[in-house]
């Protein structure tokens, strides 16, 4: 799970409004922390199955989204992929 004061640094940055806090961009960019920090922690924990069927699950519920804000405002998905470095 992330930190509060991360979590709260990620909402600030990619938010698209003062009280903005679950539009697509800040979902995608809390999405892809978690993913980030999972990443790391299979590094050094290989057969941990149960946390990879999380990754799992966050890797396409972040897909979705981005397909969402695609089909939506192509503008918007270039720029959040711009900014969080995810290709495609």
């Amino acid at each position: 799970m992330l930190e509060s004061v991360k979590k709260t640094g990620i909402i600030e940055k990619y938010r698209t409004h003062d009280s903005d806090t679950g539009s697509p961009e800040v979902q995608i960019a809390l999405l892809s922390e978690r993913i980030g920090e999972l990443t790391e922690h299979f590094k050094t924990h290989k057969k941990d199955h149960g946390s990879r069927r999380g990754l799992l699950m966050l890797v396409s519920k972040r897909r979705g989204l981005l397909d969402y804000l695609k089909k939506c405002d192509a503008d918007r998905y270039r720029e959040v992929i711009t900014k969080l470095g995810i290709r495609k």
